[in-house]
């Protein structure tokens, strides 16, 4: 069976819970884990490049020892350390650890006080009142648990896009072979680029006895829920679901419509087809028994009076409306982005090189590239205090790489009262300031909203970085006023991050909307820390168009020239 590379992150974030849960040194559980993040989103096939005796690319934090793991697990699924581990350890007690505010000691404590064994065992405990009595634990922390893990429980799961489409990408090309098959294209939540994807949904146009074959026997098939022979449903070995339709030639359009939804925008569809005497489902557009459009989703649009719908709009958010008005927003491409102003060298935690950063950036077709590593607050990631940042500003002078400019910036913390972790005389020699919050998350909505506000106010601020700071599946974020946020950014004429990040994704696209709206300019950030994490730039894009931004909305599509005016204005 095919190993993905979200396959060797999972590895590793499970080697990572687990040597936290034997209390093992906190440098090499975050070294798993900074590597798991890292491999997850990698568009880059890592199994196949070993396979094909590639050398693995310079990744950030990831040496001899972790490249060595990683072979291992690209050939055999798993790696000797991971056996030990969970030898060792409960497995019930890792899925604790996914409760926020419950760290290895306090799961340790919940397991060894009260013989917790489960999730359903934990909110059994806190809603009957057990957990409170432990040291360490107390009323409000036991309701935040019982809350979290009753959620946690009831909720399905859901993959990042950009996970989902490694699983996508070969079994879309599996299915292209199929004898018959004119057509084969994802639909769904993955076609409409929502940052996560509960399950996949693929549409087969054409003759569908081989598609289906092909598509049941699939090598990565785990359990086939459903079969037929025009529709199909599996679950993948990565716990993934996927189904399958497959439709005539002449309904590929209807059907892809309505397979790509929203369901909201599809009954404000079918409500408006209804007012022209027409009905629309997967199968084409009707007037009675006659079957008037269907083919293309052009016709489909047309049919009722609107020019197509890009998939990201398709939300039931007006986009209707919009279309009917003749105002739909040119939406931004990957091919606008002309610059990156946030990015990460070996200065602080990144795994290349100012120069190799460079390279990578413009071979990734960047005119410009602002270095921002991190400042001295975030000493887990080797950040800058005034000195080492003055001595990488001489670096970055002395770096020339053909077709690309370098700016001079930080990555600045914003400390818990708003003011910034170095002082103005070095901050105002930089090109790029960008603020971030990266600590004391759970402050209470005014706190945090008010500490935000003093940093958007500060003279030398360039930009907020990935505002709310949320780790999809992992962190919900920081509990903040954007509406508040996004007015103080536009009144200072501060720039908004749209971190790409696969697991960040931050702004998400109704803030990005909100930018938009309150007159705000957003950045589209790989915050790459290796040269192939300019690739991210591509998921941003993707959610920056869910948020009806334009070209003109996002800073760095503009030319250096205009930029540059830009900042020091």
């Amino acid at each position: 069976m095919p190993v993905h590379n979200a396959d060797i992150a999972r590895v590793f974030e499970e080697i990572a819970d687990l040597l936290a849960l034997q209390d093992a040194n906190p440098f090499r559980v975050r070294a798993y884990r900074n590597a798991a993040r890292t491999i997850g989103n990698l568009s880059l096939d890592l199994a196949a490049a070993l396979r094909e005796g590639r050398p693995l690319p310079k990744l950030p934090g990831i040496g001899a020892d972790l490249g060595a793991k990683i072979a291992d697990i690209a050939r055999t699924g798993t790696t000797p350390l991971l056996g030990r581990l969970r030898r060792q350890t409960p497995p019930a007690l890792v899925e604790m650890l996914r409760i926020p505010g419950l760290g290895p000691k306090r799961v340790r404590a919940l397991a060894d006080t009260l013989g917790v064994k489960s999730l359903a065992d934990l909110e059994k405990a806190a809603r009957e009142g057990k957990i409170r009595g432990i040291a360490g634990f107390g009323e409000k922390t036991e309701a935040a648990i019982a809350r979290a893990a009753a959620e946690r429980l009831g909720a399905a799961r859901r993959f990042e896009l950009a996970v989902a489409w490694q699983y996508a990408e070969p079994l879309l090309a599996h299915l292209a072979a199929a004898r018959g098959a004119k057509r084969v294209v994802a639909a769904g939540s993955l076609r409409r680029q929502r940052d996560t994807v509960g399950d996949l949904d693929i549409l087969v146009a054409g003759e569908a006895h081989d598609a289906m074959r092909r598509f049941v026997s699939y090598g990565e098939v785990a359990e086939v829920l459903a079969q037929g022979p025009t529709r199909a449903s599996v679950r993948l070995a990565c716990g993934l679901q996927v189904d399958l339709r497959a439709v005539p030639v002449e309904s590929y359009g209807a059907a892809l419509v309505y397979f790509t939804g929203s369901r909201a925008h599809n009954i404000a569809l079918r409500r408006l087809a209804q007012g022209r005497g027409l009905k629309i489902n997967e199968y084409g557009v009707f007037r009675g028994r006659r079957r008037i459009a269907g083919e293309t989703e052009e016709s489909v649009y047309a049919a009722v009076g609107l020019p197509p719908i890009p998939p990201e709009l398709r939300e039931d958010r007006g986009e209707l409306e919009a279309a009917k008005a003749g105002r739909l927003p040119r939406l931004v491409e990957r091919s606008d982005l002309r610059g990156d102003l946030h990015a990460h060298t070996r200065w602080s935690d990144g795994a290349a090189s100012v120069a190799e950063m460079a390279r990578a950036a413009r071979a990734a077709g960047l005119e410009y590239l602002a270095i921002t590593d991190h400042s001295r607050r975030l000493a887990a990631a080797h950040g800058l205090d005034p000195l080492r940042l003055r001595r990488q500003l001489a670096e970055i002078d002395a770096v020339e790489v053909e077709g690309l400019a370098l700016l001079k910036g930080i990555e600045v913390d914003i400390l818990d009262d708003g003011t910034l972790d170095l002082p103005d005389a070095v901050l105002g020699e930089l090109d790029v300031v960008v603020a971030a919050v990266h600590s004391a998350f759970q402050l209470p909505r005014a706190r945090q909203t008010e500490r935000v506000l003093r940093a958007l106010a500060h003279p030398r601020v360039t930009m907020l970085a990935h505002p709310v700071g949320r780790l999809l599946g992992a962190r919900p974020g920081c509990d903040l006023d954007m509406l508040k946020i996004a007015r103080a950014a536009a009144a200072h004429g501060k720039i908004l991050e749209l971190n790409a990040q696969p697991e960040r994704l931050d702004l998400d696209d109704l803030h990005c909307r909100m930018a938009k709206e309150e007159g705000v300019r957003v950045a589209i950030s790989s915050d790459a820390h290796g040269p192939a994490q300019f690739e991210y730039l591509r998921w941003g894009i993707g959610q920056a168009r869910r948020g009806w931004l334009e070209a003109a909305d996002v800073v760095n599509t503009r030319p250096l020239g205009a930029l540059r005016a830009l900042l020091e204005r």
